[in-house]
């Protein structure tokens, strides 16, 4: 199994870029391998062996997700994600034959700025093209993260 970790600062609060990362609808604006990603409202959560934290900081749910990888054909899956609130932690996984999970963490370093820290657990063992897709992943995060934050807000007409 191989093991990846990468780290990038971002110009974004701590609490509006975890708000942003933990929001699955959102998947595709900054992971654009992933056309669409959809919280499952239907039956209990799968149990996974690292869920942390005290109840009512966790909540494991499922989600649906279509991907279309770099020169390979469609695929549609479930997977369950886990938003940890306190310590802004975010986990993820597909479990089933092919084991993938990963977490990340979004750190506070000062105001307006995040550090942002995925880890990947995978079979495989890509190396080299498993780094640079992380390092390309944390890139596109970033950009997308602080590019949303920059805009001005929309003001509701009264």
């Amino acid at each position: 199994m191989g093991y990846y970790e990468a780290s990038s600062t971002v110009d974004v609060a701590s609490n509006v870029l975890f708000d942003y990362l933990s929001d699955v609808e959102r998947l595709p604006e900054y992971l654009p391998q992933v056309e669409h990603a959809h919280r499952l409202h239907e039956g209990p959560p799968p149990s996974e062996p690292y869920q942390l934290g005290e109840p009512g900081e966790t909540g494991v749910e499922q989600v649906t997700v279509d991907l279309q990888p770099e020169g390979g054909p469609p695929i549609h899956g479930k997977a369950w994600i886990e938003v940890v609130q306190h310590g802004h932690k975010l986990r993820w996984g597909t479990g089933g034959t092919r084991d993938y999970h990963g977490e990340l963490d979004v750190d506070f370093v000062a105001d307006g700025t995040s550090l942002l820290t995925v880890r990947l657990y995978t079979e495989h063992t890509g190396g080299p093209d498993i780094e640079k897709e992380l390092e390309e992943s944390l890139a596109t995060i970033k950009a997308s993260a602080e590019s949303r934050a920059s805009r001005p807000r929309e003001v509701p007409d009264a």
